[in-house]
């Protein structure tokens, strides 16, 4: 587990890096300042096969393993920007393995192959006002009447909301409860169907997030994805993937403000000593730097489980808590450590210490992380 990439795992590696720190990280604090990043970098990224890691090579994926994407996650923190990682992520990690595992080869063509392309913009669209961890109560409905399902409700604080082309829509086709949601697949051109609000955000200000408005938008019912009301087992499968590239993703994002911090201590100095000479910070970051490896660790370990196609949902929930309550604290220290600097939006810590805070509240709370930890140890 100390060395769990292969060669050309590394090959795979140099050219994300190369990709990130010249078409990325360059732009970080001008797409924050925009509230939004070029379209053109999805296209980029899907010529490059970002999309389509693990996806079927049949619909323009490279049918690799899931530690290429790892790979892709860890150096996607080197684009200094979380809102660009996020949106990418959403694309080709969160949204678009729903439809490669259960859409139908007509809806694969149709949204797959685009959007692992680039050329198409995927959105995930579960989170309601009412409904954020308990998606099982969501009330956006779907009503069969005829060929078509018609769908009324709304949507809140969807990444790439604001511009997506299709989304992978959770809607309520039964009776309450988790038994009664499906899944659909919804073109963001079809009539009644609007952005009712692009939220103002914390932080990863570059992810456009979006309240979406449905009302009575019609769609064939050939864009139900898998069985009508099985939607939330895929929806919960679909967490587990969600919550361990993001874990990835913190581990090397806390990883990158510790070395950047001790870059900074070596050349900065205080009352004529370097700041990292002084032993408060010297030991604090030793504590960071052991703790952020021990999370990387319990991260690969679950990347192997998830990799031998086992559901491990317990360790899943563990990385998830464990990396997202740490990066506070990791963000904190280093933001601190810069002093004044640490509070101007130029710096990267700056940037980094506002966007880690979604990382104990997107894509299941910790205190739902606990829970599940706890169900699943027989408590």
């Amino acid at each position: 587990m100390s060395h769990p990439f292969t060669e050309e795992h590394e090959t795979f590696r140099r050219t994300v890096r190369r990709f990130v720190e010249k078409e990325l990280a360059p732009h970080a604090l001008e797409w924050d300042r925009a509230g939004i990043f070029p379209r053109e970098v999805f296209r980029k990224c899907g010529e490059l096969g970002l999309f389509g890691i693990h996806h079927d090579p049949r619909y323009g994926g490279s049918g690799l393993d899931y530690w290429f994407v790892t790979v892709l996650a860890e150096e996607l923190a080197r684009t200094d920007n979380a809102g660009v990682s996020m949106a990418l992520m959403v694309q080709g990690q969160m949204a678009t393995p729903i439809l490669g595992e259960v859409g139908t080869e007509e809806q694969k063509r149709e949204f797959l192959v685009p959007a692992l392309a680039g050329e198409k913009i995927a959105a995930l669209g579960m989170s309601e006002p009412g409904a954020g961890s308990d998606l099982a109560n969501l009330r956006t409905t779907a009503k069969r009447v005829g060929g078509d399902y018609v769908i009324n409700g709304s949507k809140m604080w969807i990444t790439n909301g604001t511009r997506a082309d299709f989304i992978i829509l959770a809607v309520r086709t039964g009776g309450p409860g988790a038994a009664g949601i499906s899944l659909v697949t919804l073109p963001t051109d079809v009539k009644g169907f609007q952005v009712s609000k692009k939220l103002e955000k914390v932080g990863n200000l570059s992810s456009d997030t979006a309240i979406l408005y449905f009302e009575d938008c019609r769609i064939p019912a050939r864009y139900a994805l898998g069985r009508e009301n099985d939607g939330f087992f895929h929806i919960m499968n679909g967490f587990q993937s969600e919550r361990l590239v993001t874990a990835i993703n913190a581990v090397a994002v806390m990883q990158r403000m510790l070395e950047e911090a001790i870059r900074y201590g070596r050349e900065r100095e205080s009352f004529g000593k370097r700041l990292i000479e002084y032993q408060v910070w010297r030991h604090k970051f030793a504590e960071h730097l052991t703790a952020v490896a021990a999370g990387r660790q319990l991260t690969y370990h679950t990347v192997e489980l998830f990799q031998g196609k086992q559901r491990p949902l317990k360790e899943i929930s563990m990385v998830k808590l464990y990396t997202g309550d740490l990066a506070q604290r990791v963000a904190y220290d280093c933001q601190q450590f810069y002093g004044g600097m640490g509070y101007i939006e130029e710096t990267n810590i700056a940037r980094a210490w506002r966007d880690v805070r979604l990382l104990t509240i997107g894509g299941g709370t910790s205190e739902m992380m606990k829970e599940i930890i706890a169900q699943t140890s027989g408590m």
